[in-house]
């Protein structure tokens, strides 16, 4: 006489009970239940196809939503009881949903696999978390064009390899903020396109037998199409994986802004005072404030570039169809979704609150010789060949660093005995102001350069 695990949906094929350590080791049910929403929202549809091609009657049809908004209740309030025997959330939301409305609960499954049926949920899931992230980016593109609009003309070094290398604004600097961000929300839209294809009806791997409606459960659901072919329905994950990889992209921007945060609140920059609220002190040297919100960003960053890698080797040696290795996609997804939410909030919420350090900053950009690009300019437009002028200008600055004076502090005399063609006139671009007054073009530094490009930004968040 043989036996069977007859708590499971799927066991009769089986002699032997499930081991426990084996049933334990691959059941997902502990962090697929995330999913749920998203797995009663496709069931509802898939039965409302069903009930259109007489599959279900519409006294079923009508028995199954009402169980699965009951289980959706009971999720809701923290009573479901969410069992390891029943593997995944699919299963215990099926079971769950027979044991309240019966046969009609078991008839949801026709039509479908449950290699389908996840395919189609993690779309779901992260179509709306997209949702949820791309609010976040706006939110934080919007606290960087507050801050930039404060300093559209507040004076700064800009760096190259660290150093200094022209004066810039502060505003123009954050600009460069919103830009990155920009492409990150530009890029989530346009993944979207290839999550928003719909994987149900493909059932295992080849398809069904039944004459079902594709189009119209495409439709219910809010994709734009059903997936064209079913075998490639059920194992692609490049979706999942293309998300990830724009959510490191996105990490590594968050990454290069905690850099630059971190070292204009040293001591040695302190161009900026961090807020308060965002900062801890040390255990054993109270002078500290250390600027651990984008120092733990910057580090979450390879957590979520992890998780990317994690996703290219799960899928690099996978043939075709469906395979149990999937199974491994949705803790990665799930925690890479979480990191970004949680960091783009951080960022949002602390951005306001930055004060920067004008003075500092005004005086940082004097030291350095930052506008002998400037002159070497000025030398071109007086008629001189650029490499002419870039050694001229190499002459004034090492006459600069023996005597301990910026370029626009070397008198005119000194300067006319380096190149001739040097008139008062050039004071005029040796300033700091000057220099980023000039740099008046679309993209340049300029005050009135940025602020055109604050308000061209604003009209492109109040688009979304």
């Amino acid at each position: 006489m043989t036996t069977v695990n007859s708590e499971k949906l799927s066991s009769a094929r089986f002699a032997e009970a499930t081991d426990a350590f084996v049933e334990e080791f691959t059941a997902s049910v502990n962090f697929d239940k995330r999913m749920a929403a998203q797995d009663i929202e496709g069931s509802l549809a898939h039965a409302a196809m069903l009930c259109k091609i007489g599959i279900l009657t519409e006294t079923e049809r009508a028995a199954i939503a009402n169980g699965l908004a009951q289980i959706a209740e009971e999720i809701a309030a923290g009573s479901f009881d969410w069992s390891i025997k029943q593997e995944d959330v699919h299963m215990n939301i099926e079971a769950r949903l027979t044991t309240l409305i019966g046969i009609a609960g078991k008839k949801l499954h026709t039509g479908r696999s449950r290699n389908d049926q996840v395919a189609t949920d993690i779309r779901l899931y992260l179509r709306a978390e997209i949702e949820h992230i791309n609010a976040g980016l706006t939110r934080l593109q919007t606290a960087v064009l507050d801050l930039a609009e404060r300093h559209f003309d507040t004076i700064m070094p800009g760096f190259t390899h660290l150093q200094v290398a022209q004066p810039i604004t502060f505003g123009h600097h954050l600009m460069a903020w919103f830009e990155m961000l920009n492409r990150d929300y530009e890029r989530l839209q346009d993944c979207l396109k290839r999550i928003n294809i719909m994987p149900l009806g493909s059932a295992a791997l080849a398809g069904t037998s039944y004459k079902i409606d594709r189009e119209m459960t495409a439709k219910l659901l809010g994709f734009s199409q059903p997936s064209a072919n079913s075998l490639d329905s059920v194992s692609d994950r490049d979706f999942a994986i293309e998300f990830t990889a724009a959510a490191s992209l996105i990490m590594m921007h968050l990454s290069r802004f905690s850099e630059e945060l971190i070292l204009w609140s040293s001591a040695q920059f302190d161009f900026i005072d961090m807020p308060d609220a965002f900062c801890t002190g040390s255990s054993i040297m109270p002078q500290k404030k250390n600027p651990d919100v984008p120092e733990l960003v910057r580090g979450k960053t390879g957590r979520v570039t992890g998780h990317l890698i994690a996703l290219l080797m799960l899928m690099k040696s996978q043939p075709l169809a469906y395979n149990k290795d999937n199974q491994e996609d949705k803790e990665p997804l799930f925690d890479t979704v979480d990191t970004l939410i949680n960091c783009l909030r951080a960022f949002a919420d602390m951005v306001p609150f930055i004060q920067a350090k004008k003075e500092n900053m005004y005086q940082a950009a004097n030291r350095g010789f930052a506008t002998a690009t400037d002159l070497a300019d000025y030398l071109v437009r007086k008629g001189l060949a650029f490499r002419d002028a870039h050694e001229t200008v190499g002459l004034a600055v090492r006459l600069g660093l023996e005597t301990q004076r910026d370029l626009a502090g070397l008198s005119l005399t000194e300067l006319q005995q380096l190149s001739p063609v040097i008139a008062d006139d050039v004071y005029a671009i040796l300033t700091l102001e000057g220099s980023v007054a000039s740099r008046n073009h679309l993209g340049g530094t300029a005050p009135e350069t940025v602020k055109k490009a604050i308000i061209h930004a604003k009209e492109t968040l109040s688009t979304r």
